[in-house]
C-alpha cells in the first residue's frame, strides 16, 4: 500500500527566512495558503516575471525540490505566512488528489523555461531570433551551408508549408529540389494516432519555430535540442532514454523555441493534448517525472544566467564546467575522473562565444594539464580542479564587484 498523503501546516512569523539560496538537499516545497512571501536571489540576473511577491495559491521551492539541487532563491515572510510543505516524495500524491495543482505548477514552469530562455538568449548572443515562421527559412539556409542536408531539407518543407506565399518559397523548392538526393527525411507531417516515433541518426524530430502540438518521451538513443543564434548553432541541451521535451509549445500553443535533431537513431513516444490532460489524472508518476525535468532544466538555466555575468572568459569555461558537473550530479572527490559528452566546439557554444574568440580561450583551458581531449570530448583527470577553477573565478568576479561598488560610491 502506497504512503497516504500527509501534508503539513508550516507558519512563519513576518521576517522570517523560510528558504536560503545555495542549501542543499531541498526536501520540501511550499504552497501559500495566508500572507505574502518576497523571493530574492544574491545575483539578480533578470527580473523575475511576474514580480518577486507570492501570495495565497503561489508555491515557491519547487525548482530545487523537485530537480533535487541546492536552492536557487531565499524566500522571506513579508507577512506573518500560514503554508502547506509538500515533501518531494508526496508529490505524486498530491496530484493524484490535485490534478489542477500539478497543471498549475507544470505550466508556471514552462511560462518560466521560455521566459528564462528568451533572457539567455539575450544576454548570451545579444539578440533573439525571430519568433515568426518565416525564421524557418533561415534554419534552413544555415543547415544548406553546412551540408547537414537532413536538417535544410526539413526546414525548408516546414517553411513551405506554414509560408505558401511566403518570400523565399520558390528559392526553397529550387534548394529542395537540389538537396534530396542527399536527404534523409521521415515524419514531415504528423503521424496522427501513431504515437511511437522513430529517427534515424542526424535526422530532424522538430524546427525551431515551427507549430508544435505534441511533447516527446524519448524511449530509446539521444536527441540534442539546438538553436540557430548568430549564424552558429547553439547546444542547448542533450537528452537521453527517459527524457521529455516539446512541452513548452503543447502547454502554450506557441512555436517550438529551439530544434530537436536525433543525436543517435531515437525512438519517442508522442504524447498530444488530448493524451496529456488523461496523463495528469490518471499516471502521476509520469507527471512527477516531466516536473522533475523542467525543475533541473530551470535550475540549469538560472546557473547558465549567472554563468553571463562573469567578466572574466576563461572562468566562464571553468564555471560552464562545472555547472555541467552538478547538473550530471557527478560527485566531486579527490582524483575522480570524468568525460564530459561534448567537445570544445560544444562548450564554445554554450557560453556564447564567436568562434575565433571561444577557440582563443579554448587553448588556455588546456593549458591545464588535468584536462585533454579524449575522442573529441573533453577528459578531466580530477573533477576537484573543475570545481577549485569555478570557485577562484567566482571569488575574483565578487571582489572585482565590491570594489567597482565601492568606487562608484565614492564618487
Amino acid at each position: 500500500m502506497p504512503n497516504p498523503l500527509q501534508l503539513s501546516i508550516v507558519n512563519f512569523k513576518k521576517g522570517s527566512y523560510i528558504i536560503v539560496e545555495g542549501k542543499q538537499r531541498a526536501d520540501f516545497f511550499y504552497i501559500i495558503r495566508g500572507g505574502k512571501v518576497q523571493i530574492s536571489k544574491e545575483v539578480k540576473v533578470v527580473e523575475e516575471e511576474g514580480g518577486n511577491i507570492l501570495g495565497p495559491g503561489d508555491f515557491f521551492g519547487v525548482v530545487s525540490t523537485m530537480s533535487s539541487h541546492s536552492h536557487i532563491e531565499t524566500a522571506m515572510a513579508l507577512t506573518d505566512v500560514s503554508l502547506i510543505a509538500v515533501h518531494r516524495d508526496q508529490y505524486w500524491l498530491l496530484i493524484e488528489k490535485n490534478a489542477p495543482v500539478a497543471l498549475k505548477i507544470i505550466q508556471g514552469f514552462s511560462r518560466k523555461m521560455r521566459y528564462l530562455d528568451e533572457a539567455l538568449t539575450r544576454l548570451t548572443f545579444k539578440n533573439t531570433a525571430s519568433p515568426e515562421t518565416s525564421h524557418l527559412f533561415k534554419v534552413a539556409e544555415y543547415y544548406a551551408r553546412q551540408n547537414q542536408y537532413n536538417q535544410a531539407y526539413y526546414a525548408y518543407y516546414k517553411y513551405i508549408q506554414y509560408n505558401p506565399n511566403g518570400e523565399f518559397v520558390d528559392i526553397a523548392k529550387e534548394r529542395m529540389a537540389k538537396i534530396q538526393p542527399y536527404a534523409k527525411v521521415i515524419n514531415l507531417e504528423s503521424s496522427g494516432d501513431n504515437f511511437t516515433r522513430t529517427f534515424p541518426k542526424n535526422t530532424m524530430i522538430f524546427s525551431e519555430n515551427e507549430p508544435g502540438n505534441e511533447l516527446y518521451i524519448i524511449q530509446k538513443g539521444r536527441v540534442k535540442i539546438t538553436k540557430i543564434v548568430d549564424d552558429n548553432e547553439v547546444l542547448l541541451a542533450m537528452l537521453k532514454a527517459g527524457d521529455i521535451f516539446g512541452e513548452m509549445a503543447l502547454l502554450e500553443n506557441k512555436p517550438r523555441s529551439a530544434s530537436a535533431i536525433a543525436y543517435d537513431d531515437v525512438t519517442l513516444l508522442a504524447v498530444n493534448k488530448e493524451n496529456f490532460q488523461m496523463m495528469v489524472k490518471n499516471q502521476p508518476q509520469l507527471i512527477t517525472r516531466l516536473t522533475q525535468l523542467l525543475a533541473d532544466r530551470i535550475w540549469f538555466i538560472y546557473k547558465q544566467l549567472a554563468n553571463t555575468l562573469m567578466l572574466d572568459p576563461l572562468g566562464r569555461l571553468y564555471d560552464a564546467l562545472m555547472i555541467q558537473l552538478e547538473k550530471n550530479r557527478v560527485p566531486i572527490e579527490p582524483s575522480k575522473s570524468y568525460t564530459f559528452d561534448f567537445g570544445p566546439k560544444e562548450l564554445v557554444n554554450m557560453v556564447g562565444f564567436s568562434k575565433e574568440r571561444g577557440n582563443q580561450y579554448i587553448r588556455k583551458l588546456f593549458e591545464n594539464k588535468k584536462l585533454k581531449l579524449v575522442d573529441n570530448r573533453i577528459f578531466v583527470s580530477d573533477v576537484e580542479e573543475i570545481k577549485k577553477q569555478a570557485e577562484y573565478y567566482w571569488k575574483m568576479e565578487r571582489i572585482e564587484r565590491a570594489r567597482r561598488q565601492s568606487s562608484m560610491k565614492s564618487y
